[in-house]
């Protein structure tokens, strides 16, 4: 058992969340950098690096230069295994980066420099929030003009309400950037510009009074930052570890992903002060990961990570025990038992097959079909965890097939990508016809794209006006059920798991329904069912 806890202490796994483009891929590979993981860094964006980003794997990320899948990655630091979750910071991805942070047990926001606060990362930090998720700010882009340091902090406060602790100073900004002062350590790290894509050196000082931090960044800048200095300790509060872990006050970081600027400190800071694998609430009970049987729930399904293969994977964040390859664990939604032959740990689109993985792991599992986002795995006890939204979907369209020839491979595609949960499958009770629903207006150039390339499938949309998916739940022998079938046969389908769904074009429609026929319910579920 010793040896269970001790392997649990050594991980630490989170989430990277962000608005688009503030860098949050780039700080990826710069924690993967230092890591030891990589050797070069490859960023989304700069044309001075060719090598693309390591998380960014599918074809349509790189070419569009951003995130739309959450990419799991892995490395050893400082004898503590990470695991980060890369998560999709464009909108209308947002519902597989909320489904994500039900696996981390920490989060790391990044906030640009020059934009501040933005919609999307207000969005995520009230999931966040609400789940009590230990969070640490990384302001980025400080080699770029942006806003003043005490206007951020202002900003992170009150459009996040989070209650902020700088734990790094920055010294200058944009042209003028010097470097950061590491609060933490208690020390100065200057940067050499030319030494950008590579890790900088840094000098130390052990003392903020000593005259030769004047010499190396100048009279100037060394009596501001003491100033800076004197006002952190006197306004912001001091750091509170238990306060950090109960979500209660979250440390602030600044540096510049892309220049290697304050990224060590970051994660130097992040080993020492981040939660280990939390218990996890299941429906019967708490589930803590020093228990020494063994369970897990699935967070996200891949389609294609090898196109050549066809394969399926299914990501699971191990809770409590030890995932062991080749023995036999239940899948409690089907009640059937099943065997791993090669469980995979991750680095982006590399895989190693791994014989045990631990708490706060994540292993992909090769899957056939028989995974749904939410189910559990155990090894026998009857329990499900809790907690995996789901959304009614924002858009609708009709999808049509493109080239009879292939309708065999349509029929696949969308069938795997709808597992994927980034899209919702509904069929037409009337007459047959297929509705693609997704939750952002991008996701159906993603599936169109991912159709064509990955499983040689055409296929157009044709607008379709509806305002929300509803999903019924009746006594279908009814004499109500029956005339509210009869009246709203044109808007009734099924989803992918053959539950009757109510597609409703206003919620004036919606109303009245559920006026008429009160005792037909419509759920705007916010979780998989796991029926």
């Amino acid at each position: 058992m010793s040896d269970l806890i001790k392997e649990i202490e050594k991980r630490k796994t989170f989430g990277i969340i962000s608005h688009p483009d503030a860098g949050k891929t780039t700080l990826t590979e710069k924690l993967l950098l230092f890591g030891g993981a990589i050797q070069e860094a490859g960023a989304v964006k700069s044309n001075k690096i060719k090598k693309g980003a390591t998380s960014d794997f599918m074809e349509i990320e790189r070419q569009r230069g951003i995130s739309v899948a959450t990419s799991v990655l892995a490395f050893e630091y400082r004898d503590h295994k990470i695991n980060i979750l890369d998560t999709p910071g464009h909108k209308d991805f947002a519902e597989d980066t909320y489904r994500t942070l039900t696996a981390v047990d920490s989060v790391i926001v990044v906030i640009d420099v020059a934009k501040g606060v933005e919609e999307q990362t207000e969005k995520l930090v009230q999931v966040c929030r609400m789940r009590n998720i230990p969070m640490l700010v990384f302001i980025n882009k400080l080699d770029r003009e942006g806003k003043d340091a005490f206007d951020l902090l202002d900003e992170v406060e009150q459009k996040l309400g989070l209650t902020v602790c700088p734990l790094s100073l920055p010294i200058g900004m944009g042209s003028d950037f010097q470097g950061i002062y590491n609060i933490w350590e208690n020390n100065i790290q200057l940067f050499l510009e030319e030494k950008k894509q590579k890790v900088g050196d840094s000098i130390k000082f052990d003392d903020i009074n000593d005259t030769s931090i004047d010499e190396v960044i100048g009279e100037k800048a060394a009596t501001t930052l003491r100033e800076e200095l004197d006002l952190v300790q006197s306004v912001y509060p001091e750091f509170n570890r238990e306060d950090y872990m109960k979500g209660d006050l979250q440390p602030v970081f600044f540096g510049s992903a892309l220049n290697n600027f304050g990224v060590r400190e970051l994660l130097d800071a992040f080993i020492d002060i981040a939660p280990m694998p939390q218990p996890k609430e299941s429906d019967t009970r708490l589930v803590k990961p020093e228990e020494s049987t063994f369970t897990g729930f699935v967070f996200k399904i891949h389609a294609n990570m090898d196109p050549k293969h066809r394969d399926r994977l299914a990501f699971v964040k191990i809770v409590s025990g030890t995932f062991k390859r080749n023995e036999n664990y239940l899948l409690v939604r089907e009640g059937k038992k099943m065997k791993f032959s090669s469980p995979n740990a991750f680095f982006a689109d590399k895989k190693e097959v791994v014989d045990e993985s631990f708490p706060g792991d994540i292993v992909g599992l090769h899957d056939t079909g028989s995974f749904r986002i939410g189910d559990t795995l155990t090894g026998g006890e009857k329990l499900s965890f809790k907690g995996i939204p789901s959304f009614s979907p924002e858009h609708f369209r009709y999808i049509n097939n493109n080239d009879p020839l292939k309708a065999k491979q349509l029929a696949k595609g969308i069938d795997q990508l709808m597992d994927e949960g980034v899209a919702q499958l509904f069929t037409l009770e009337m007459n047959g016809r297929k509705i693609i629903g997704t939750v952002g207006a991008l996701q159906y150039e993603v599936i169109q794209y991912r159709l064509e390339h990955e499983y040689g499938a055409k296929c157009t949309y044709e607008p379709l006006s509806m305002h929300k998916a509803c999903w019924v739940e009746a006594d279908e022998k009814s004499d109500e059920f029956k005339e509210f079938a009869r009246l709203k046969q044109r808007f009734l389908a099924r989803d992918k798991y053959n539950q009757l769904v109510f597609l409703a074009d206003s919620s004036f429609t919606i109303h009245m329904t559920q006026e008429k026929f009160p005792n037909v319910k419509l759920h705007f579920i916010s979780e998989f069912q796991n029926a």
